[in-house]
């Protein structure tokens, strides 16, 4: 592989990455900087998180820039405030030998703010697409010039609502300028906002280096719900050294786990779409100083963190979609460090490992959660390890020999020790001494679920669509719309799971007309719906449940095989 000095890139700016350690591209890189630096065709890259796409696309447009021009020349466009902070960051260590400016736009920060660094002196524009297209209907950013139009992690601003924006603002660019794309996936808006906005783009596919990256361990523990957080807890002491993230589901559950460890005396805090801009800034702060040893945060909080020597990342549940498993663990394991990806599961939640597994690639070991007293013994061991390796070259004791030997006289060596030990460990011993055994040894493992989620889960921290999840619905055969039940419902319901939701354009309405055509000799009642993105959960009479999953042996809902089993 060559080396970045062999791309071609200019002095001043291999000057500028020499000095942040980078001597090869990673695989992304080196595909994407030759091709950018030799053609103006656009691009589609596929490649994950961590994988070095900012200087992907970032080293070759600062090597295109005409620094004599004045005006907006480069727009990147992202799904967050944080990752928009961190690209910017690193498009001005690039770029710091070149009299280049780069201006982050991003809502919850003053506008006027960003207009005035615009109107001062803009050469790139890094924003998101809510706050960018703020700017050009108020007539404040002008991209009619641009030479480059970047994407990055389209997937994730198609997913969290931004496509009308995405779309208005590129209907703002020149037919001339150069697209460059990069997401992690491709589902179908990709592929069709590349058709209607890019011009016969080149693909380029980096492998999931991060997720098979050997680096990494892969594994999980399983215990009952109640038990997740002292688990965490577990997990947390049998590691001082621990530096790492716990991903949660939703912001609240973000807030009561931090409070939690910082209440039992854990280095922690959180990270969530509920607090301001300053606050993010200065929590961010202090992890990336490692000033804090646990960060608790949701996927999107967590977007744009890009911290290179993580040992752990937790899974407070495995997240509903793999590829936010392959993001979350991508973020441990680089530059050539160790590290650990760690789901704690539910028994219910074992059945989707086989999925995730299918998915990802990736073996996950199961490992056992340790006992109470396996935690406070390995600490005890850390503890009298540091004590008898403690560098005491630097404190002359002597000096201070009469005052120890007057305030310890009525003390023997073991006394001393037992005392030592008990400041240290009071709290820990009191915790575990009498600790339960965590794990759970109830629950089955079975074959995976071909896209079947286990439990409900909140991606994204989005707003439920159209205030029709969560509704209590009763299904009446065709014709008889309106009735309040069935004659034949038991009055008990299950949950079920369908492989198809909100990619497939899939309402409740739509949810409960297929179970009418698929069903017409039953009267089957339906109960909560809840649509999410890659498959849909609904409640049904379970004295119907043979009938209900026969029905869709054979079924298609455009052209896609339908299948409906037991949750």
């Amino acid at each position: 592989m060559q080396t970045f000095a062999e791309t071609g890139l200019r002095s001043e700016i291999l000057e500028s990455i020499e000095k942040m350690g980078f001597i090869k591209p990673t695989p992304i890189q080196a595909e994407t900087i030759p091709f950018l630096l030799n053609s103006d065709e656009d691009l589609v890259a596929m490649a994950q998180t961590g994988t070095g796409k900012t200087a992907a696309f970032g080293l070759p447009v600062l090597h295109k820039m005409d620094t004599d021009t004045r005006g907006v020349q480069a727009i990147v466009l992202c799904p967050t405030r944080e990752l928009c902070l961190q690209i910017t960051t690193d498009l001005n260590k690039f770029s710091e030998q070149l009299p280049v400016s780069v201006v982050p736009v991003y809502g919850g920060a003053p506008i006027y703010n960003q207009i005035a660094a615009i109107r001062k002196k803009c050469d790139i524009v890094v924003g998101t697409p809510g706050r960018v297209n703020d700017l050009i209907r108020r007539d404040k950013l002008d991209l009619s010039h641009i030479r480059f139009l970047i994407l990055d992690e389209a997937d994730e601003m198609l997913k969290m609502g931004f496509k009308e924006e995405m779309d208005a603002i590129m209907g703002e660019t020149p037919d001339t300028k150069q697209t460059l794309l990069f997401s992690a996936t491709m589902p179908p808006d990709i592929n069709r906002m590349a058709g209607k906005h890019m011009n016969k783009p080149k693909t380029i596919s980096v492998s999931r280096q991060n997720i098979s990256n050997n680096d990494i361990a892969h594994e999980f523990v399983v215990t009952a719900p109640q038990n997740s957080y002292q688990a965490l807890r577990r997990i947390a002491d049998i590691t001082p050294d621990i530096y790492g993230i716990v991903f949660c589901r939703t912001r609240q559950e973000t807030k009561d786990i931090a409070d939690k460890l910082m209440s039992d005396g854990y280095n922690a805090d959180a990270l969530h779409g509920d607090l301001s801009q300053a606050q993010r800034d200065y929590v961010m702060g202090r992890f990336r100083n490692h000033n804090l040893q646990i960060l608790v945060a949701t996927d999107v909080a967590a977007r744009g963190l890009d911290v290179d020597n993580l040992t752990h990342v937790i899974h407070y549940h495995l997240p509903d979609d793999p590829e936010n498993y392959i993001h979350r663990s991508g973020r441990t394991g680089r530059a050539g460090r160790k590290g650990i990806s760690i789901a704690i599961l539910a028994p219910s939640e074992t059945r989707r490992l086989g999925f995730l597994e299918k998915q990802t690639g990736k073996k996950l070991e199961r490992i056992q959660i340790p006992t109470g007293n396996e935690v406070f013994e390995l600490r005890l061991q850390n503890y009298l390890r540091g004590v008898a390796e403690a560098d005491t070259t630097q404190f002359d004791i002597q000096q201070y020999a009469n005052t120890i030997a007057a305030e310890l006289k009525d003390l023997s060596k073991e006394d001393l020790v037992e005392r030592l030990i008990a400041m240290e460990f009071n709290r820990l011993h009191k915790d575990y001494s009498k600790a339960a055994d965590l794990n759970a040894t109830n629950e089955r493992r079975t074959r995976p679920e071909r896209g079947v989620r286990g439990e409900r889960v909140i991606r994204g921290e989005r707003p439920e669509r159209g205030g029709e999840r969560g509704a209590r619905r009763e299904r009446t055969p065709r014709g008889e719309r309106g009735s309040a039940g069935s004659r034949n419902s038991s009055g008990q319901f299950g949950r079920y799971c369908i492989n198809i939701g909100t990619k497939n354009n899939l309402r409740p309405d739509q949810l409960i007309s297929i179970i009418n055509r698929q069903t017409p000799r039953h009267k089957i009642a339906i109960g909560k719906i809840d649509i999410q993105n890659k498959v849909s959960f609904f409640e049904a009479d379970s004295a119907q449940e043979q009938h209900l999953i026969q029905a869709f042996k054979k079924a298609r809902y455009k052209g896609q095989l339908l299948l409906v089993q037991r949750s």
